[in-house]
């Protein structure tokens, strides 16, 4: 299957696919005890000291890689979000201020953990970070698809495409923009993004899924799709029995695969 289809296929049963992940034996096993244990937690001391609830919660907010860091995370906790000096607020990291904001000990201390809100927004996280990760054994490109359907709408700057290098990997592939760039200064960097890409249009459902298309065309392109592949994701895309819709790819992006040709749309 082609990236986007298997993207499609998931994305347009997000709730079936994430039930299924969420029902697996390793999944189940750490959701249960994270449950059953984080409303016991009621300091960022003993927060840091239960691994599996850190690890757990770190991993939901994309932080997996940085469980190591507990240092850091636990200053970031102690200043917490309410100040704009604080350490969540300064180090240009989404994912740690999401963090650091649902785990808000600083403000709302010993309760912080007794939200069924924050259980089930750190459950939901985690499950879709095993989701995107399980795909992402089988086809690295659909991770990066899924993890892109579920931030980029939230991003306020160009600078937050530049802070996040899955973001930025699906933008510059998307668009046929070199990954040599991320070489150049953060200002270059930003003017060309800048002229490229409209935030809003990924607040728009329609125009998301129209660039997480384009994102899959090319990545399949890049990572050696054949003719063969791409007549199928033609057919994927414009199939409407597949699909249920559209999403209205340009001309140039057509010639593009049909060509099979790379440069900027």
């Amino acid at each position: 299957m082609t990236t986007l289809a298997s993207y499609l296929q998931i994305a347009n049963n997000q709730a079936k696919w994430q039930a299924i992940t969420a029902k697996s034996p390793d999944v189940a096993t750490q959701t249960k005890y994270f449950k059953d244990n984080i409303g016991k937690v009621t300091s960022v001391d003993a927060f840091m000291k239960d691994t599996r609830l850190f690890n757990y919660a770190m991993t939901a907010f994309g932080l997996g890689s940085m469980t190591y860091a507990k240092g850091l995370m636990q200053k970031a906790l102690d200043g917490g979000v309410s100040k704009n000096s604080a350490l969540a607020n300064t180090l240009n990291n989404a994912n740690i201020k999401a963090f650091v904001t649902a785990f808000d000990f600083a403000d709302n201390g010993a309760t912080t953990t007794s939200s069924s809100t924050l259980v089930d927004n750190v459950v939901s996280r985690y499950t879709e970070q095993a989701l995107e990760t399980s795909q992402g054994q089988q086809n690295p490109g659909v991770q990066l698809a899924l993890y892109f359907q579920q931030r980029a709408p939230s991003l306020t700057s160009v600078y937050g495409i530049l802070a996040d290098s899955n973001i930025l990997t699906v933008v510059q592939t998307a668009l046929g923009i070199s990954s040599s760039t991320s070489s150049q200064s953060i200002d270059t960097q930003y003017r060309l993004l800048s002229s490229k890409v409209n935030l809003a249009d990924f607040k728009d459902p329609t125009k998301l899924q129209q660039f997480i298309s384009r994102f899959a065309a090319q990545y399949d392109y890049n990572n050696g799709g054949d003719a063969n592949s791409q007549s199928s994701l033609l057919s994927t895309l414009f199939d409407s029995s597949s699909s249920g819709s559209s999403f209205g790819l340009d001309s140039s992006l057509l010639l593009n695969m049909q060509g099979m040709k790379l440069g900027y749309f």
